[in-house]
């Protein structure tokens, strides 16, 4: 390593050179794998020359969310087909020959929308404060990498991308200070989902020993085929020549198909069961239970987790005006739905693994960082997690009069979740914030 403003890395996947940054070194957008449209993730060969891994992850081709575009600050990003990209956050201090337990952080947004690299995940306090090597990874969404009827085109690509990211940190990690064997994967909402099957995903045995499963809609993981082969039909004939914007505009007519279908057309794009690299649907209880002993697991959803839309929904927003209407809403339509959602699969999982043999901590957010009316809502803990002050604060889901109780409760979330990632375990005791299940 050369200490000056850049460090060079000398891995199996080549000499690759990232930046130091504010107390860590971020080592930025490096291809993990490389695959043409609607094929398979392939390996990446070494870097013949340095590798200057200092340009963000690229987003996977998107449409733009209504809803989280009248939450969040809108961030301009390069987007691109051949996002299988990661980067790295390690501190600025580590050793040649020290092994710092790893995170690879899997990002949410119903498998249609986000990024790694997008400032609301940036992991720069989770590595200074609880000296960790964080992995952040992009990956096919939507069209691209979520759907797919298994001949045409495959299914579950996206996923596979993830596998192929989890194999790159295994062989690699450790030139960047990262201990290949003890790897947390995690991941909140869509995040959480792809983290939970990861865990049953062929290929994966070995390369991880740790899962996160944060605020997973799980609830609408299973009856999906029939609703993916109506979504698949609207899509139509499709391939490598299609223009991407046409590519867009069928995801959406595919996803207004979908609607009808119940609550899981809340979230159309999603994992295939029976489709590599899953089991059959009615293999999975079956399939988390084997990996059970070998996966220490944290799990679990926050009280309210529906309210997140209470902003962005004028009826709702105007019936929870005073104290009596957030009363109604909460426990009339936020509640109920969250339960069925979020937090009676997040239960049964954490029970199904204890029963096969496994560690599992199951926990419920009971104070997010969002203002009034939304409560503990969906993605309530990640602004206590990850990204900073500017990701985050001013925004109509965190205001700017939000953020000091956030930033003070920031370290202590942060805490919990490396204490995981480093032990398997969670000692810390319940509180406002947080209460625990440790079975």
């Amino acid at each position: 390593m050369l200490h000056d403003a850049t460090l060079t890395f000398d891995s199996p996947a080549g000499r690759i050179r990232g930046q130091r940054d504010d107390g860590v070194v971020r080592v930025l957008g490096i291809p993990y794998a490389q695959a043409d449209r609607f094929q398979p993730p392939q390996p990446v060969p070494p870097f013949p020359d340095v590798f200057d891994a200092d340009t963000p992850s690229p987003l996977a081709p998107q449409s733009a969310s209504p809803v989280v575009d009248q939450l969040l600050h809108v961030v301009e990003a390069e987007v691109d087909e051949h996002c299988q990209r990661l980067s790295i956050t390690l501190p600025a201090d580590v050793g040649d020959d020290e092994r710092l337990p790893v995170m690879v952080w899997v990002h949410g947004g119903s498998y249609v929308i986000g990024g790694g690299d997008l400032p609301m995940n940036d992991p720069v306090d989770l590595v200074t404060e609880q000296r960790v090597v964080v992995v952040t990874v992009t990956f096919r969404l939507g069209v691209l990498g979520f759907l797919g009827d298994g001949e045409r085109v495959p299914a579950n690509l996206g996923l596979l991308d993830l596998v192929a990211s989890l194999g790159w940190v295994h062989e690699n990690i450790a030139a960047f200070g990262g201990d290949p064997e003890n790897v947390t994967v995690f991941g909140q909402s869509a995040g959480g989902d792809a983290v939970a099957h990861l865990m049953i995903s062929d290929g994966t045995e070995g390369l991880f020993h740790r899962a996160i499963v944060q605020s997973a809609p799980l609830g609408l993981s299973r009856g999906r085929s029939r609703m993916n082969r109506a979504m698949v039909r609207t899509i139509g004939a499709v391939g490598p020549d299609t223009a991407l914007e046409d590519l867009l505009d069928r995801q959406t007519r595919a996803e207004r198909i979908a609607m009808p279908f119940g609550l899981r057309g809340g979230m159309p794009y999603g994992t295939q069961y029976g489709f590599a690299p899953l089991p059959a649907e009615r293999d999975l209880a079956d399939a988390w239970r084997r990996v059970a002993p070998r996966i220490d697991l944290m799990i679990g959803s926050a009280a309210d987790e529906t309210a997140m839309y209470v902003p962005v929904l004028p009826v709702v927003r105007r019936v929870a005006r005073n104290r009596v209407g957030r009363a109604l809403v909460r426990w009339w339509l936020v509640r109920p739905l969250t339960e069925v959602i979020y937090g009676r699969d997040a239960r049964r999982f954490a029970d199904r693994h204890r029963a096969g043999g496994g560690t599992a901590v199951r926990y419920r957010l009971l104070r997010g960082a969002t203002r009034r009316p939304t409560g503990a809502a969906h993605m309530g803990e990640l602004p206590m997690l990850l990204g900073r002050r500017e990701a985050w604060a001013g925004s109509t889901f965190v205001s700017e009069r939000d953020w000091p109780e956030a930033e003070r409760r920031g370290p202590g979330i942060r805490a919990i979740w490396a204490e995981f990632a480093r032990t398997g375990r969670v000692t810390a005791p319940s509180d406002e914030t947080l209460t625990f299940d440790r079975g």
